[in-house]
């Protein structure tokens, strides 16, 4: 290991994990190595191959993703598409794939829309409900016995954007007993505040563009396992298909995760702060945010996670364009589809980010078009809610 500190603790492993000063200039901070192409000593005979594959960037992020998740690998990705892209090589056409109803668009797109035209099934089941999916897997595992190949469980908890929290360990039990491969898209938690691959994953996922880089300049994702045969695919994977990480956000990257349990301790302390107060609100029907005691899931979430992390959903009594006028009029919450970054964000699923799945069977999973999301950054906590205050007077 080149990390110079052999602790376990989250603080000094977001520093240190990968990093040791540079052996011929003394450089605390590895350099960027803006090189695709690299010389060989003989045919087939080589440090690294092609920049698409390798590059000395890789390694000391990969080793700090890896030590935060609580991980032996890691592969980094362009974007956490990208991060899905190499998982979903895992299975194959006739395959089939069980994912939560609540979901994110972007994994709705490629996913069902995309590679479900390549032949691999996908089924939705509401994964609070443990018979529901203990059935959907026992039907699937009957499928893939006569023949149609391998099983997935992929889900995420906190849900984007219904903030469902699922029980992850139930979950990785149940797909152990039927032989799937258990995938969890931990974006919204991050590795400060919970850990799959501890309660049983075989894969955690990443958007690295959020919470990890934290501040809107990067495009990046990651798949962590203790797996070697699932990190050998998700690296063949990065090389053939080409979605690899550049050296400059990879450098960045790596910056970020630096500050990233302290700025996910202020995250979770303004969230907390900004759900309590617009509870009960004239104009708001519900909030949700795991960390409230309202919410339908929050013992679940108190047992497997260290921390609430800093996105609240809130469902408004208003019409469609009052609720348009809301959020394009704030004077620090930016109206936008990302989340996790030191600013505060805003949007409306139904109309930005999840616009892609059915109308139908959104509002069938309880999406409907009054639910505003919203990502609270770190500024003064004061401020946002004033911010959300004076706009709702307006309204």
């Amino acid at each position: 290991m080149k990390n110079k500190s052999q602790s376990t603790k989250v603080n000094t492993l977001a520093i240190h994990a990968g990093i040791s000063p540079n052996p011929h200039t003394g450089a605390i901070v590895d350099p960027i190595s803006q090189c695709s192409v690299y010389a060989q000593s003989y045919p087939g005979e080589f440090k690294y191959d092609y920049g698409r594959s390798m590059n000395p960037n890789y390694y000391p992020l990969e080793e700090a993703l890896a030590a935060l998740e609580g991980a032996k690998y890691a592969t980094v990705t362009s974007s956490g598409v990208g991060a899905m892209s190499t998982i979903i090589t895992l299975v194959k056409a006739g395959d089939t794939v069980i994912l939560p109803t609540d979901l994110y668009g972007g994994t709705y797109r490629l996913f069902v829309q995309l590679f479900g035209t390549y032949g691999v099934n996908f089924k939705q089941v509401d994964m609070s409900d443990l018979d529901k999916v203990e059935n959907v897997l026992k039907e699937s595992a009957k499928e893939s016995a006569k023949g149609t190949g391998a099983l997935m469980l992929y889900a995420e908890s906190p849900t984007n954007p219904m903030l469902q929290i699922y029980d992850l360990q139930a979950l990785a039990s149940l797909a152990k007993k039927y032989s799937a491969i258990s995938v969890m898209d931990n974006t919204f938690a991050t590795p400060i505040f919970q850990n799959p691959l501890s309660l049983g994953f075989d894969a955690v996922l990443h958007s690295a563009s959020k919470y990890l880089g934290g501040h809107s300049d990067i495009v990046g994702g990651a798949v962590m396992t203790n797996l070697e045969s699932i990190r050998e695919r998700t690296d063949f994977a990065r090389k053939s298909m080409g979605v690899h990480l550049d050296p400059l956000s990879m450098f960045l990257l790596r910056r970020g995760l630096k500050t990233l349990p302290l700025r996910m301790e202020r995250h979770e302390k303004n969230a907390m702060l900004f759900a309590k107060h617009f509870e009960g609100h004239k104009v708001i029907k519900r909030v949700i945010y795991p960390g409230l005691e309202s919410h339908p899931q929050h013992d679940i979430a108190k047992k497997q996670m260290k921390g609430f992390s800093g996105m609240v959903s809130i469902e408004f009594a208003l019409k469609e364009e009052e609720l348009k006028k809301l959020v394009s009029s704030f004077s620090i919450i930016t109206l936008a589809e990302s989340l996790g970054a030191v600013e505060s964000l805003v949007q409306i699923p139904s109309f930005m980010s999840n616009k892609k799945i059915p109308e139908e069977l959104r509002k069938s999973h309880g999406l409907h078009d009054n639910l505003v999301r919203f990502s609270i950054g770190i500024e003064d906590v004061d401020d946002i809610i004033e911010d959300l205050e004076s706009a709702l007077n307006r309204v």
